[in-house]
């Protein structure tokens, strides 16, 4: 079945491989996040000079970006060359440019209650976005904006729900106390606001033009999992999955656990039948809730099977997006030559999908499988050949290291050991190794102000009881603070091995001492002093997810350096072998002296014979990935133009954000539970802004080891699905025996690498 597409879709679908659709919800596949803006961008204003009186309700969140960058430039560039040729393409040519002032824009939703000026209320995204940036009339507009709506008595909501948490049970039962009565009132008033939001909605008609993605639970708007496919504007609270998605924005999951939301209803969505919904997505992080929505029947547990009854419903993904939908596995086998990648997914599939280790498969069993018996010469030792090449990497993946010199790379704190730490410590056992670990951003997103606010307030007593001996010597402040760097270290993993709680937190503030005068160029004790209150003064005086100045964002981002260092201190690891590059994107100075020369300079100091790095795929996230990987292959281009590299050596891994299948790497790692114990241990001590997950995945209401403990299970459970269980507890490899765990990564030549990331980098920016 082919859809109705539009002109602009119809151009799109054209450059895709597919034939046909089969799926419940027409969709489109882009080969990049930023052509997936485009795709948005175009599909909007060909609806707009349709609809020119139209109501529209568009994303708010981070990924609406790409949308927002492309609509600027089209509108800015209809009249010109640029923008005629790109119209052209895309089906659009000779169109009159669009105005967009006579839109209605309708908010989809918010979190209740928060102040409308913060930067993380949606109200000011979308005013800011929409209103002030491309124009649409905030006369016509209906937004969601917490001062105006009525409460009890007229009060504010910060009297009302003084600590932001509103309990929907005072809905059902008898309110106990005066504030839960002006609660209970006040919730009601919120109600009957919400009602009369939806009502002014289907005033004007309903929603013409829905653009928004769709959360990993398959939540639409703030529509999580459960919700009633007739649901209206309301106010609700979200599912965990929601609140870790949020938590970024909110300042942690304990806020955003506690924070509810007005959105509007699925049923709001379907109540104009020819309401243009899209849905766009990206990433294979998210094809699981693709296949679910595009492929499912409506169900209540995939809230976007409510828009199949709209006949103009659409989804925009990537390729990775929709990677599991069964019309993207049979383009896979069908399209170009088969090759023995093929044949080991098409059997490791099997096994899965009939619950049979691979040595017990017969030949009927293959030929009785879609894609089994579409692989060439298909006979009896097809298995063992899949079987051999999957044991050639496992024997990659346990050969000892010895005289290299490795240089790994994360964007993110955790990320390297999140990745491939088994593989790290086993080569740090080797003296003729040596090993640097860089980690290549700030990461002070990922400690709370509260964090920050308590281990000041901890500094703080330590130096008022003379705990704090170091500021007591006469060259401190002047130069000593620079030195001994170890000593805190070593101080910390001491009082591990003590199990001294008290020593352990001293050891922290120790260091923060040393990044504050580091900082504030502070000269005595009393500017120290000064310095934290007025530190203090600033957390105390901030809300939730707020933008810190840049000395507190660099504080933060030491305190994250420390906890690096304490990890591979942890293998003997000296600290300065753990390198901070800061690179200037992550604080919005990007250009190649901040970006690419140091890390160049690192490769032409160290000299490394193995590079390691996160390759996640298609640029979709998290951000900070792709653009530290192609930090990494400039710098990498720029070498080899220098030396010759021909034996240099490209590991690329994923963690828990993004997962390779068997079938796409080169080596596969075993994993055993004394690694699993290492690594849960080591995160636990010494991750210490991460222990409580503020900043959580929605895979696991928990610590990122115990989620990359689960990961590596998993993808061990394939394997041994393969290979069968007794090749393991029977081996006479004292390692597979042990092994519970497997790794997969790459391991490319720098041409393979170079190839590989500039592509990538011309899917995404080589649109125009």
């Amino acid at each position: 079945m082919k859809p109705n597409f539009t002109k602009v879709e119809e151009a799109f679908f054209q450059e895709t491989n597919a034939k046909e659709i089969s799926t419940r919800i027409p969709y489109i596949t882009t080969e990049s996040f930023p052509k997936l803006g485009l795709l948005s961008a175009l599909s909007f204003l060909e609806w707009v000079s349709d609809n020119p009186k139209g109501v529209v309700s568009l994303p708010t969140g981070k990924t609406a970006q790409y949308f927002l960058n492309f609509t600027h430039l089209l509108l800015e560039n209809w009249n010109n060359k640029k923008g005629k040729d790109l119209l052209e393409k895309y089906g659009l040519a000779g169109l009159k440019k669009p105005e967009l002032n006579e839109l209605t824009f309708v908010q989809m939703g918010e979190f209740f209650p928060i102040d409308p000026k913060q930067h993380n209320s949606l109200y000011h995204i979308a005013v800011q976005q929409y209103i002030a940036e491309l124009g649409l009339n905030k006369e016509k507009a209906l937004l969601i904006n917490s001062e105006e709506i009525e409460l009890a008595e007229g009060k504010h909501f910060t009297e009302i729900f003084p600590d932001y948490k509103i309990d929907l049970t005072l809905r059902y039962r008898e309110a106990k106390t005066h504030l839960e009565q002006l609660q209970q009132e006040s919730i009601f008033k919120v109600d009957n606001w919400c009602t009369a939001y939806e009502d002014k909605i289907r005033e004007k008609g309903g929603i013409g033009f829905f653009l928004g993605g769709i959360g990993p639970d398959g939540h639409i708007a703030f529509n999580t999992r459960g919700s009633d496919h007739f649901s209206t504007t309301r106010l609700t609270k979200t599912n965990f999955e929601t609140q870790a998605i949020t938590a970024a924005d909110l300042g942690g999951i304990e806020v955003s656990r506690n924070r509810l939301v007005i959105t509007i209803g699925l049923g709001t969505l379907g109540y104009n039948p020819n309401n243009k919904a899209i849905i766009y997505a990206a990433g294979e992080a998210i094809a699981d809730v693709i296949k679910n929505s595009l492929e499912f029947e409506q169900s209540v547990n995939y809230p976007a099977t409510s828009l199949q009854k709209l006949k103009n419903a659409r989804f925009y993904l990537t390729e990775g997006a929709a990677v599991k939908l069964e019309d993207s596995v049979d383009c896979y086998y069908n399209c170009g030559p088969w090759n023995h990648q093929k044949t080991e997914r098409a059997v490791m599939e099997l096994c899965q999908k009939i619950n049979k280790f691979g040595p017990k498969l017969e030949l009927e069993d293959l030929k009785a499988d879609k894609y089994c018996s579409m692989i060439p010469d298909l006979n009896e030792n097809t298995v063992q050949s899949v079987i051999d090449s999957i044991l050639v990497k496992l024997k990659k993946g346990m050969e000892k290291e010895t005289n290299q010199v490795f240089y790994h790379t994360g964007p993110h704190h955790d990320d390297i050991m999140l990745g491939i730490m088994p593989t790290t410590n086993r080569q740090s056992r080797d003296a003729s190794n040596e090993l640097h670990f860089s980690v290549l951003t700030s990461g002070f997103t990922a400690v709370t102000n509260t964090f920050l606010y308590d281990l000041l307030i901890d500094t703080k007593d330590l130096l008022n009881h003379n705990k704090i001996e170091m500021v007591n010597f006469p060259d401190f402040f002047k130069d000593g603070y620079k030195y001994k760097w170890d000593k805190d270290i070593y101080h910390y993993l001491d009082n591990i091995a003590a199990q001294d709680a008290e020593e352990k937190r001293r050891g922290v503030c120790h260091r923060l001492i040393r990044a504050l005068v580091s900082i504030w160029k502070i000269n005595t004790q009393d500017e120290l002093r000064e310095t934290i209150y007025e530190i203090l003064t600033i957390l105390k005086n901030s809300y939730d997810g707020g933008k810190n100045p840049s000395k507190v964002q660099r504080l933060k981002g030491m305190i994250r350096e420390f906890e690096e260092e304490l990890v591979w201190a942890h293998y003997g690891i000296m600290v300065k072998n753990v390198h901070h590059l800061r690179l200037g994107f992550y604080s919005g100075e990007s250009n190649y002296e901040k970006d690419v020369l140091p890390i160049l300079e690192d490769f032409r100091k160290y000299k490394p014979t193995v590079i390691s790095l996160a390759m996640d795929p298609q640029g979709s996230g998290p951000d900070t990935h792709y653009k530290v990987l192609q930090a990494i292959a400039k710098a990498v281009d720029a070498w080899n133009k220098e030396e010759d590299l021909s034996n240099l050596r490209i590991v690329g891994y994923r963690n828990v954000w993004f997962k390779y299948n068997p079938w796409d790497v080169e080596v596969i790692v075993p994993v055993s539970l004394n690694s699993l114990a290492t690594l849960d241990k080591s995160f636990t001590e010494c991750y210490i802004t991460q222990v409580n997950a503020s900043f959580p995945s929605y895979q696991l209401d928990g610590k990122f080891s115990a989620l990359t403990q689960q990961v590596w299970f998993e993808q061990h459970k394939q394997i041994q699905l393969l290979l069968g269980k007794n090749f393991f507890y029977q081996n006479e490899s004292p390692l597979l025996r042990a092994t519970h765990g497997a790794i997969y990564h790459r391991e490319l030549s720098v041409e393979q690498f170079l190839e590989e990331s500039f592509k990538l980098e011309k899917a995404m920016a080589g649109i125009l």
